[in-house]
């Protein structure tokens, strides 16, 4: 990601015109002289070009070490801020210098209209320490460097002309180009008195009476509560009357601040209001400016034009009032809710994420009479304008309340919806949003100083996944969303889009279930049943038949692989395994080989025994025998299992030391290009032999200097622009990285990270010296190789008329503005994406979001797989806030400091996320806050932030002044992209349990296993007893640590061992001994790694060992040299609002 990389989308280090993530639309970006955008939203500073000049400080926060602070104790509750020693003469810490104000660059609009492509105009420079989270284009403040959450950097380097004919594989660069003016959309929300002394209210968020969502956590800090503002529309112009209700609050509904216990009670409906019902108007179909923008010449295997049938044009349109509804049924028509199930036992913060499938299908609630789930009760009105506060928005002092942890994770905050809309909307680990609230507009979002993002999981592993067979898939005309459940039905034979608001006809085919093998309830269908759902795709939506499965292994056999031993591993996993292949009768593997040259193996049926060819010439590859390297695995298995048994001895005594990757990379995709499919290498060393050919960047004195990390970008363009050729012709390379020395993962992971697959590293990887690797290396192959794939495959992101995509960020190519291609996708992978509001929404209370991923199946099968999420729309900032989910804000925010660091420089990254929790923060206290109090204060759904920044800041991928290994770093920061949001923050904020004292009280029971469910504690030493055994679950790796003093029972009971000192060095793994201690521990750590798809090593270190130092590394709230205490960094965030 070096700056000339960067002039265009995906540009190739010469200007070329490719698109890769992170990305932005590619519009112009900057504003020319003359052209008025007509847009209705704020304009949006440039996130990274300089804020006009701030007063001098001393320094940079934290880019160097930080300034020297006298030693405190760690931790000081209830302790004034006045009162913690700081050095004389100068503040704890401030902001950098900040440059010339940017120019104003609005987004893109979701719908392009075709206009004259633009050369791009190239931006000043960044200043050295310039980056600006939201500015007001109005009041220039001098504020410390920080993104702009809602639009895309800029492109870097020499300008670049878009005319510039691409390379390789690019087919459909989308000329920049912006979007025609919008009309600003009108103001209209109807304001309700809230009693005397009351500001007005809007009911921009008001719900059905006597629905609640669904309990998932009993510590939950986002339940829903009777006081918080619900979502629904404004019923009429007239203000609502009536006494709020006395007494307890209705079934269902948590009093305030007081934790739900015990089974999800009965949810009983109270009355409907009575009167006559709100006319439903249907917004008239929105006016189409083009088709979509900037398609050039297309490779014979694009999937745009398929998918054009698929998605269409993105035009949107004002979403309807009311979701997945008739405004007024006939009696056939009205249905009570389904039977509420209990959640199964498993992670409380997977249970909510999960537990919209392990229910069946819920019927699809009909409010009777009614026109709609928007519609308002008066008695709901009443209860929501009392003047309590919802536990979100409760305030807590970061500096006084010491214990902010939950004691066990907790589920993700459950938007503001009517019941039966909540109960199918999409589950959390799947489509998750950084705010539950979407504010009505960009000023508003601007002014909360908080990121509008979606993180994706759209392959994963799903316990219950409906699959419909249909020769007709229902799509609307305009927009091409697939229906779902948040679309409105006028009648039985028209259904209104709930994107673009474009009214459809529904087929004759959809007025049948299959399920309930009825007629005429299309809104019993499946597909408005289920929030996620496949459907098997007809022959429209293929270009060429499926291909087959297609596997190629690309391996290292240089002397130092071979010393490593992995070969023996893979040889020998891959000979187990090789029946569970996803595949049918198609499936084909290959094999090839390489160290100073290339070895091809000849596996044509009717051999004796594998030939193997050597290739010499790397300088101009050549296939010897195209037609018999890749081979049918069920006509040659057993000439396959020859080769995997002899390849281990073959190279066993070789002293090649060479490495030619670069050429065995060509090589590999020539073999693959005909058919696509999946490339898996394996290397162990840096490449240094022909094309690709690296050198060692890393100084290892430099490691743990307090300077700006140098190198974090690629050194070569050459495997970027292979892995865009990949993609082209649909072949993704996954790279299993296994080595004790410097591989420049900065350049080599491009293979993977542009071709959507996946990197794999193992660093010191040795058969003999680390076993825990090994056992890691054999679990993740194992799964690696058996785990469910999709092929060529594609990926469009919808949403509602008025919001806008511009980033995206994970392993992909980005094909046009909202397209990604993904060669291969996998039930691992993970997405996240940017997003911007470009007009007001104030017509809607809702908007939705949807992504469709289109896939060929390892069977064969061409499948679409669709998920819909829908989101309240709020028009005051304390709702904005009340629905901001922390840990989604701290994983996009992880996303875009990896970006900056790259394009930028760490010290910008490290700033910008010490600014997002300032600035969030600082907007809270002056535009939410009523009553100004002292201290450091954070509304109670946020209270983690600044621990999860800190956080942030001394994990690896961030860290400074810590010794740190370059590919180490790299490695952290394609997790953080990569890796889905639930893992990550384990990454991010590893957990600590107890578990010297393990018991029953609170244990989940599976599959007639008890586990224990231990508290989660705090992460700093104060928290460890020399008495006691801790467990670190660190995402990756879980450590075990020993106390010097632990009890004599644990010692013998779980680790097999008379003492402290008996105590093995390198215990990686624990005994499976007869006793309940060893049985509970052993349960524990297991359903912990059965958590997640990859492989945690254990580790179990005493104070004398190694590890000890990454153990304590990962005690955030701890001050370090280099970095501040938890304590410390909440005085810096209050000492800079405070200025």
């Amino acid at each position: 990601m070096s700056t000339a990389g960067f002039n265009s989308q995906n540009g190739t280090g010469t200007g070329q015109a490719y698109a890769n993530g992170p990305s932005q639309n590619p519009v112009a970006m900057q504003q020319l002289p003359g052209v008025n955008y007509g847009m209705t939203h704020q304009p949006i500073y440039n996130p990274m070009q300089s804020k006009a000049p701030a007063p001098p400080g001393p320094g940079l926060y934290p880019s160097g070490a930080y300034q020297p602070i006298p030693p405190v104790s760690s931790y000081q509750p209830g302790q004034p801020p006045t009162s913690y020693p700081a050095p004389l003469g100068q503040p704890l810490l401030t902001r950098p210098l900040m440059g010339v104000p940017p120019s104003q660059t609005p987004p893109q609009s979701a719908s392009p209209s075709p206009r004259p492509s633009l050369a791009r105009a190239t931006p000043p420079p960044p200043a050295a320490s310039s980056s600006s989270y939201y500015p007001n284009p109005q009041q220039l403040q001098p504020m410390a460097p920080s993104w702009q959450y809602n639009t895309g950097p800029p492109p870097m380097g020499p300008p670049t002309s878009t005319s510039t004919p691409p390379r390789g594989p690019v087919a459909n660069h989308v000329n920049p180009s912006s979007s025609s003016p919008v009309p600003p959309s009108p103001l209209s929300s109807v304001a309700y008195s809230s009693g005397p002394g009351m500001p007005p209210t809007t009911l921009q968020g008001y719900n059905q009476p006597g629905i609640a969502p669904p309990q998932m956590n009993p510590m939950a800090s986002h339940t829903y509560h009777p006081s918080r503002p619900a979502y629904g529309p404004p019923t009429s112009g007239q203000p609502i009357s009536g006494p709020p209700p006395t007494g307890p609050p209705p079934t269902g509904l948590p009093p305030t601040g007081v934790p739900p216990t015990g089974p999800p009670p009965s949810l009983k409906p109270t009355p409907l209001p009575t009167g006559p019902p709100v006319a439903n108007v249907t917004p008239t179909p929105p006016r189409y400016d083009g088709a979509m923008a900037g398609n050039g010449p297309q490779p014979s295997n694009s999937y745009n034009h398929v998918d054009n049938q698929m998605a269409g044009p993105p035009q949107h349109g004002p979403p309807g009032r009311h979701l997945g509804h008739y405004p007024s049924l006939p009696p056939g028509y009205q249905n009570t809710p389904g039977p509420h199930k209990s959640p199964s036992p498993m992670h409380p913060a997977m249970q909510s994420a999960t537990q919209p499938y392990t229910q069946s299908s819920q019927q699809y609630q009909q409010p009777p009479g009614g026109p709609g789930p928007a519609q308002l009760s008066p008695s709901m009105a009443a209860m929501s304008l009392q003047s309590s506060t919802p536990e979100a928005l409760r305030v807590v002092n970061l500096l006084q309340e010491r214990n902010l942890l939950p004691p066990s994770p907790t589920p993700p905050p459950t938007p503001c919806l009517p019941q039966d809309l909540q109960k199918i909307n999409c589950n959390p680990e799947v489509f998750r949003s950084t705010l539950t609230s979407i504010p009505q507009t960009q000023s508003l979002l601007n002014k909360a100083k908080m990121p509008l993002g979606l993180l994706l999981h759209p392959f994963k592993d799903l316990t219950q996944l409906p699959v419909v067979t249909s020769s007709t898939i229902v799509r609307c005309r305009s927009c091409r969303t697939y229906i779902n459940p948040f679309v409105t039905f006028l009648d039985q034979r028209r259904w209104t889009c709930n994107l673009c608001n474009r009214v459809n006809d529904v087929p004759e085919e959809f007025m049948y279930n299959p399920v309930s093998r009825s007629y005429g309830e299309p809104h019993k269908r499946p597909e408005v049943q289920n929030a996620t759902i496949e459907f098997i795709a007809p022959s429209e939506y293929m270009l060429r038949p499926p291909q087959p499965a297609v596997y190629l292994f690309v391996l290292d056999v240089s002397h130092n692989a071979v010393e490593t031993g992995y070969l023996n591993v893979f040889c020998q996993l891959l000979l187990e395994n090789i029946n569970t292949l996803p595949g049918d009768s198609r499936t084909k593997v290959g094999f090839i080989t390489f160290d100073s040259t290339i070895h091809f193996y000849n596996l044509q049926e009717g051999l004796s025994q594998p030939q193997m060819l050597i290739v010499s010439d790397i300088e101009e590859i050549f296939l010897p025998t195209p037609d018999s390297l890749l081979v049918n695995l069920n006509e040659c298995k057993e000439l396959v299992q020859d080769l995997l048994r002899s390849l281990p001895n073959l190279f066993q005594k070789t002293m090649e030391t060479q490495s030619a990757l670069g050429s065995a990379l060509q090589a590999a995709f020539k073999l693959l290009s005909p058919t696509g499919g999946r490339m898996s290498v394996f290397q162990t060393q840096l490449p240094n032999l022909g094309v690709g050919a690296l050198q060692s960047r890393e100084d290892p004195n430099q490691r743990a200097s307090a300077k700006d990390i140098q190198h974090l970008s690629p050194a070569t363009d050459f495997y970027k622009k292979l892995a865009l050729d990949c993609s082209g012709q649909q072949v993704a390379v996954d790279l299993f990285l296994l080595s004790s020395q410097y591989c420049d993962l900065a350049s080599l992971g491009c293979i993977s990270r542009y071709s959507a697959g996946s990197v794999y590293y193992y660093p010191s990887y040795h058969h003999q010296h680390s076993p825990a690797q090994v056992e890691r290396f054999q679990k993740d192959l194992k799964r690696y190789l058996t785990r469910k794939i999709g092929f060529e495959a594609v990926m469009r992101i919808r949403c509602t008329k008025g919001l806008s995509i511009h980033t995206f960020h994970g392993n992909f190519f980005v094909r046009s503005t909202d397209l990604l291609s993904l060669p291969n996708v996998n039930p691992d992978a993970g997405f996240a994406v940017q997003m911007s509001i470009e007009e007001n929404l104030a017509d809607v209370q809702s908007v939705s979001f949807q992504a469709a991923l289109l896939y060929t199946s390892s069977k064969g099968e061409r499948r679409i797989r669709v998920h819909t999420l829908c989101l309240p729309v709020v028009n005051s900032l304390s709702d904005v806030f009340s629905g901001a989910d922390v840990e989604a804000i701290t994983g996009l925010l992880a996303c875009m400091a990896v970006d900056r660091s790259v394009a930028a420089s760490l010290s910008d990254a490290r700033d910008a996320m010490t600014n997002a929790a300032i600035d969030s923060l600082s907007s809270y206290r002056q535009s939410v806050l009523t009553i100004q109090q002292p201290g450091l204060l954070a509304p109670a759904c946020l209270r983690l932030f600044p621990l999860y920044i800190l956080a942030l800041l001394k994990q690896k991928a961030f860290r400074t002044g810590t010794s740190t290994r370059l590919d180490d770093r790299v490695f952290a920061m394609c997790q953080l992209k990569y890796q889905p949001l639930v893992y990550a923050m384990l990454m991010i904020h590893p957990s600590l349990y107890r578990i010297d004292d393990l018991n029953d009280e609170g244990a989940l029971n599976i599959n007639e296993r008890t586990i224990p469910q231990p508290r989660v504690q705090q992460l700093s030493v104060e928290k460890l007893s020399r008495e006691g055994a801790f467990l670190m679950d660190a995402g990756l790796v879980i450590y075990l640590w020993i106390g010097r003093n632990c009890h004599p029972n644990f010692l013998s009971q779980v680790l097999g061992v008379p003492s402290y000192a008996a105590v093995p060095e390198n215990l990686y793994t624990l005994p499976e001994l007869d006793t309940a201690e060893s049985q509970r521990t052993r349960a524990f750590i297991g359903w912990l790694r059965d958590q997640r798809p990859f492989f945690p090593s254990v580790h179990v270190i005493r104070d004398e060992s190694p590890l000890k130092a990454s153990f304590m590394q990962n005690m955030i709230e701890d001050r370090t040299e280099s970095a501040l205490s938890y304590y410390e960094f909440l005085l810096h965030i209050q000492q800079q609002i405070s200025k």
